[in-house]
């Protein structure tokens, strides 16, 4: 992957990931859709200056994600997840986006050309991509496990679906990122952050018990 508007010359996989935050991690499957709908997307979020780091097939080398993609998925204020059709047969999206769940930011999922319930249940073209995965991985099946997981929670959070909105080139409001990126108080801010709900009925459980400090508090929905 890359920093919109990077060079693509380095050495190294390594070299070419800049040690630096982004405001949005965009993961999706090229084959599928870099030509079309990300790159409109690209150009609309850098229209918007956000920067976003995006995908390159020079960063996927041998069987593991990097730890510089996995710092650079952990540094990013926003990720985008393109959902589309072969997402699951690639098992460095897949760890992506188990990377991307397990950080608790704002995720903002894209139902590309597929059902959202196939993401959220593996079905279709996803159960077709976790057949060959169990049986590749049949000695790490908690690996495949932690991938299923990792949809059905993406599958659940409200997105873009190409279902219902036309033109796919433009599926994608790019002022919702925004709206993120800005770190409003409405609740648009807060949707699509992952674990919202579980650290919102802590801290009420807290107010509720008469919590007296109020910077424990607020760390406690930071971090929960």
């Amino acid at each position: 992957m890359l920093a919109s508007g990077s060079s693509s010359s380095s050495a190294t996989a390594a070299d070419m990931i800049q040690a630096r935050t982004y405001d949005v991690f965009l993961s999706f499957r090229g084959q599928d859709t870099r030509d079309g709908f990300v790159s409109h997307l690209c150009k609309d979020l850098s229209r918007k200056n956000i920067e976003t780091f995006i995908d390159s097939e020079k960063l996927r080398r041998g069987d593991e994600i990097s730890e510089a993609l996995l710092t650079t998925i952990q540094g990013s204020r926003v990720s985008v997840i393109v959902f589309s059709k072969d997402y699951a047969s690639s098992k460095w999206c897949l760890a992506e986006l188990v990377k991307i769940m397990d950080c608790n930011k704002w995720v903002v999922p894209v139902f590309y050309s597929v059902d959202p319930r196939d993401v959220r249940n593996q079905t279709g073209s996803f159960a077709e991509a976790f057949a060959k995965h169990e049986e590749n991985f049949k000695h790490e099946l908690e690996k495949v496990k932690s991938w299923r997981s990792a949809l059905t929670a993406a599958g659940k959070l409200s997105g873009w679906d190409s279902q219902v909105t036309r033109p796919k080139s433009r599926l994608i409001d790019v002022n919702d990122i925004l709206k993120k990126l800005n770190r409003g108080t409405s609740n648009a801010y807060l949707k699509g952050l992952v674990g919202i709900d579980r650290r919102m009925e802590r801290v009420i459980s807290l107010i509720q018990v008469g919590f007296p400090d109020v910077r424990r508090l607020a760390a406690t929905f930071l971090q929960t």
